[in-house]
């Protein structure tokens, strides 16, 4: 016999060097077990190859055991969220429910029914809330991990500001109620206080715990979520569609008309005019506020609801390298920005101080769509020069999966339909009643503007977001080849010049694009000042939209309040948004 060892071997050798050479692009346990075991096995390749004796049916149960450990782990975290989801949506159904019955036949359903119901989620969610800050997060390991781009200081400080709006808004909620005591019932000064206490919880709560990845007690945490959100929804839509308030605060104007001029009426009156006044002027100034805050707290419940069990790796969600926010040499953006901003403020006090009366002056009305007709051509050109120096950039997109930068894209999309929507019913309204007058067509245009502005400015963000930013192109460029041949040289030296060396590198290969870079700091800076002047006016009581008349006329005034009371918290909000995301924008460049 002539034994020929040395053919298996010749023929395992190739096998073996692919499979050790294969990436380990799915499981590092999976690609250890193809190292180790699974060569020996298949090719009869010695085990001293590979290190100490293996047992490849042990490393391979292990693999598949862990294996199915992940996969169950994965399924059980998708069952959670389709259960909790599925809750939230029967909540909301069961309340739409309710508030359509009391839009169309409120004798049966009444707005009192309605209160009740969400005074019986409002106690639910703050019975989760002590839950959750009581027990849930004094558990051992229970946020292990903290989302650093949830809960950014923007949000949270809008977070602070309109809730403090919103209960100062209730406060004279029950201070007009009690000014009306003597006509009205008692148990109405209670929904306020509930929503008082529900909105002082649900801020402190969001404030302190909106970064928390927690890891236990998953599905009850997920389902709280959920139905602290869906209480939010609904009184949104409560908030959009119920205008009894308001219709009750005109009827008693009227009603002090008519007692003025010698008739008599059966309206319930207030016993201090003065005291009345001022609780009926903060109300509506302050009502706006009340649907912002709802969906602010929906959007910071949904990035919880979405981070509970997440597991994030040691410094993968931040950005220890981000510089502070520093203008770096912009003049012609913050000059032209300060100039929106100082017009703007001074359009919002004429229309807001002096031509607050029962009725507003036509010229009033006038000045108001001329600048915004000034202010919003300049804010497009200014996107779309700002979106072609994006096209001519030589950085990276970043393509890889960022659920934080997806919201924000959602979130600007989203909220853009709220004033687009406006835009849409005026323009209809305009060009089918009488287009040919100055103040017509200064709205026509107004709304046209609006849309375009709208469009080139989500363009211009959403495709700075998805740029690479200068500071991880400069951290990868500069130790990505120190990284690479630091098993060849031991001497720190010569890593500190690979490090200088990187660095000069990645300066002269970018020093060309210098113009470009303060173009679109320049350009962010003064869409900044020009969102937040657009963000004022409407968020601080100015609503021409609904004062002009044109459109109340046109579609009614129930349908025209709930159509305004829909788009101008979104457009406040987007407004907001833009403002954070211009932020992240300019310091990327």
């Amino acid at each position: 016999f002539s034994p020929a060892p040395s053919q298996p071997p010749s023929m395992a050798s190739p096998e073996a060097q692919e499979t050790r050479a294969a990436p380990a692009e799915e499981n590092p346990m999976d690609a250890g077990a193809e190292k180790t075991g699974a060569p020996a096995e298949k090719t009869g390749a010695p085990a001293e190859k590979t290190g100490a004796p293996a047992s490849p049916y042990q490393k391979s149960w292990l693999v598949r055991h862990f294996s199915l450990l992940l996969r169950r782990d994965r399924q059980a975290q998708k069952a959670g969220q389709l259960f909790s989801g599925l809750l939230a949506l029967n909540v909301v159904f069961l309340g739409g429910a309710f508030i359509c019955s009391m839009i169309f036949n409120n004798v049966a359903v009444t707005l009192a029914d309605v209160w009740i119901l969400l005074a019986a989620l409002k106690a639910l969610s703050l019975l989760w809330f002590l839950y959750y800050v009581a027990c849930t997060i004094r558990h051992p390991h229970a946020v292990l991990f903290r989302d650093s781009h949830a809960g950014s200081i923007w949000m949270r400080g809008s977070l602070l500001l309109f809730g403090s709006c919103a209960i100062c808004l209730n406060v004279f909620r029950v201070g007009y109620d009690v000014s009306h005591n003597h006509c009205k019932s008692q148990m109405e000064l209670i929904f306020p206080v509930i929503e008082i206490v529900f909105i002082g919880a649900q801020t402190w709560v969001l404030w302190k715990h909106c970064k928390d990845c927690v890891q236990v007690q998953t599905n009850f945490t997920r389902c709280g979520l959920m139905l602290a959100l869906a209480t939010n929804l609904l009184l949104w839509v409560l908030a959009v569609t119920n205008d009894s308030m308001h219709r009750e605060i005109n009827a008693e104007l009227s009603a002090l008309v008519e007692n003025f001029s010698g008739n008599g009426t059966s309206t319930c009156l207030c016993l201090n005019a003065t005291v009345c006044e001022v609780f009926q002027k903060g109300y509506l100034m302050l009502y706006p506020f009340s649907t912002e805050y709802c969906l602010i707290c929906c959007a910071m419940l949904f990035v919880m609801w979405k981070n509970v069990g997440r597991r994030l790796a040691p410094h993968g969600g931040a950005h220890p390298g981000t510089p502070p926010f520093h203008l770096h040499g912009a003049i012609f953006g913050p000059l032209l920005g300060l100039l929106a901003l100082v017009a703007g403020m001074c359009v919002f006090v004429l229309f807001q101080i002096k031509a607050s009366g029962p009725a507003i002056a036509r010229k009033y009305f006038i000045l108001y769509y001329a600048f915004y007709v000034a202010v919003l051509p300049a804010m497009s050109l200014a996107c779309l020069a700002g979106t072609a120096i994006h096209g001519l950039e030589e950085r990276e997109l970043d393509t890889l999966k960022n659920p934080t930068r997806s919201l924000d894209v959602v979130l600007l999309m989203g909220a853009a339909l709220g004033q687009m929507g406006i835009a849409y019913f005026s323009i209809v309204a305009i060009v089918a009643t009488q287009p040919h007058e100055l103040l017509n067509r200064l709205i026509l245009a107004y709304s046209l503007l609006l849309i375009l502005q709208h469009i080139t400015q989500n363009l211009f963000i959403i495709e700075g977001l998805h740029r690479r930013p200068l500071w991880e192109t400069a951290s990868g460029g500069a130790a990505g080849k120190p990284e690479a041949e630091l098993s060849r040289r031991g001497s720190l030296l010569e890593l500190g010049q690979d490090l200088r060396r990187a660095s000069l590198a990645y300066i002269h290969s970018y020093s060309h694009l210098n113009w470009k870079r303060r173009a679109l700091k320049e350009i962010s800076l003064f869409l900044i000042l020009c969102n937040l002047t657009l963000w004022m006016m409407p968020a601080f009581g100015i609503h021409p939209e609904f004062e002009n008349g044109l459109e109340k006329d046109f579609y009614g005034y129930r349908t025209w309040f709930t159509i305004v009371n829909f788009g101008l918290p979104l457009g406040v909000f987007y407004r907001m948004h833009s403002v954070g995301g211009l932020v992240e924008v300019y310091l990327e460049a």
